[in-house]
């Protein structure tokens, strides 16, 4: 008889917390759900000089992590084995005190990774990081687990711009049919413009925006995108990519998420 396969959630708390000694990239601190907490780099003040080893997840000895990273390295060529193993040691370290056994899936909920988006990459569209959450949840099962982990955030940090197009188009495609409806564009675009005070009636604006987006990026004149559509679209003008909100962390964020997670590697022993 198959191990029955029990997930293991975790949701976000509220609080947030800065870095210490001036450090600009904030973090939070993430609960599992009746398992004990523990603190990982989200949730106090950076690793500091004195402490030079990462933990292993609980229950997951040498030789298992060894191969985790090794597989994930080969499969993820956008960031190296060094790289792969900080990703895979911040992943635990926001779980906590969680132990790997056989027939247990552990990873992120919705919640959870939303909080990451917003106190980390600065998205504040809450339709916007519900699809980005669904990006990285290859398995729609709910929960980001490790490899999802990885891979998701291979092409969200330094995906090609064929990747992040298609990353992009599945993000902005609600309701996963391959198009991007009028409809999809007037929602996704509502949410992610400021609103005006003196404008009367925004909804107007709104949809002779979509007139203006569907006019340049529409080039079968079908009255909606396929990614033929957004792809040649963006081929032409690359700041067109992000044509319906931002998806993608910012420069600025990216490069301090990326300054505090891949630390020096002599910093910390081997696995």
């Amino acid at each position: 008889m198959a191990t029955p396969c029990v997930r293991v959630r975790v949701s976000a708390a509220s609080r947030a917390s800065q870095w210490a000694a001036g450090a600009a990239l904030p973090w939070y601190r993430a609960r599992v759900r009746g398992v004990p907490t523990g603190e990982g780099p989200l949730g106090r003040a950076p690793l500091g000089p004195r402490r030079r080893r990462r933990p292993r997840p609980a229950g997951m000895n040498r030789k298992k992590l060894q191969k985790l990273t090794d597989t994930l390295t080969k499969n993820c060529k956008n960031f190296n084995k060094f790289e792969v193993k900080c990703l895979i040691d911040l992943f635990y370290n926001l779980m906590g005190e969680v132990t790997e056994r056989q027939g247990i899936t552990i990873g992120l909920d919705r919640n959870a990774f939303r909080n990451i988006l917003h106190m980390t990459f600065g998205m504040t569209d809450d339709m916007i990081m519900d699809r980005v959450f669904r990006g990285f949840d290859e398995d729609n099962d709910g929960y980001v687990n490790v490899s999802e982990w990885i891979y998701g955030l291979s092409v969200f940090l330094r995906g090609t711009l064929e990747e992040k197009m298609k990353y992009c188009f599945e993000v902005f495609d609600l309701n996963g049919d391959g198009f991007i409806s009028k409809e999809e564009m007037f929602h996704m675009l509502k949410n992610s413009l400021l609103k005006q005070p003196s404008e009367e009636d925004p909804d107007e604006g709104i949809k002779d925006l979509v007139e203006i987006t569907l006019k340049k990026m529409d080039h079968d004149h079908d009255g909606k995108l396929s990614f033929t559509d957004y792809e040649q679209a963006v081929r032409e003008e690359t700041l067109l990519l992000e044509a319906f909100g931002p998806c993608l962390p910012d420069p600025k964020s990216q490069m301090e998420f990326e300054a505090q997670v891949f630390k020096d590697p002599n910093e910390f022993n081997d696995i």
